[in-house]
């Protein structure tokens, strides 16, 4: 995408992390946004800003683990944590419920949104007692790969349809807002 937040790139005329906000606020407690670079241009969101607590830009599940502390603190009656990318503009309105349900009924660590075959790991639902485990996969054994982490424990996948479009369609490149664009219209 050129560089730069690809989470503030312009969609509809609201950033993409504004349009994941809004599918997200209606069906969590607490919602934070983990930043990494340039946190001062997250702050208008009015949002509690989570950096990474493991050095070195570890990834998606490096965000999780900094979710899940922010949580412990935050919130320590929670047991659960929703996960979503915020370059996903069109995240369902049933995803907490839907996984959350799936979670229960499969008796899973983690339950993950699936579409047109394919996986989305990082919109997931994470039970809180998987906390220090993420936490000792990403020290002390250089796990990075959700799906490497996940593998180890049990996991409910939860469809979505793809059509008439993709819930968790993301914008990758610079063909994929345009197409957001058409999407949102």
């Amino acid at each position: 995408m050129g560089g730069g937040q690809k989470a503030l790139l312009e969609l509809g005329r609201r950033p993409l992390v504004a349009h994941a906000i809004a599918r997200l606020t209606p069906q969590v407690a607490a919602l934070a946004l983990n930043v990494n670079a340039e946190m001062a241009a997250y702050e208008r969101f009015g949002l509690p800003l989570v950096a990474d607590t493991v050095p070195g830009f570890a990834g998606p599940l490096a965000g999780i683990l900094a979710g899940m502390d922010w949580a412990a603190g935050a919130h320590p009656e929670g047991s659960l944590l929703l996960s979503a990318p915020t370059d996903a503009p069109f995240l369902p309105d049933d995803m907490a419920a839907r996984l959350g349900a799936a979670l229960t009924d499969e008796a899973a660590a983690v339950a993950v949104c699936a579409s047109g075959g394919r996986h989305h790991p990082v919109a997931a639902l994470w039970r809180m007692d998987l906390r220090e485990s993420l936490r000792e996969a990403l020290t002390a054994r250089d796990i990075r790969k959700i799906d490497r982490f996940t593998a180890e424990h049990r996991v409910a996948l939860v469809e979505w349809p793809a059509t008439p479009s993709d819930p968790f369609f993301n914008v990758n490149r610079p063909e994929d807002l345009t197409r957001a664009e058409a999407l949102l219209g």
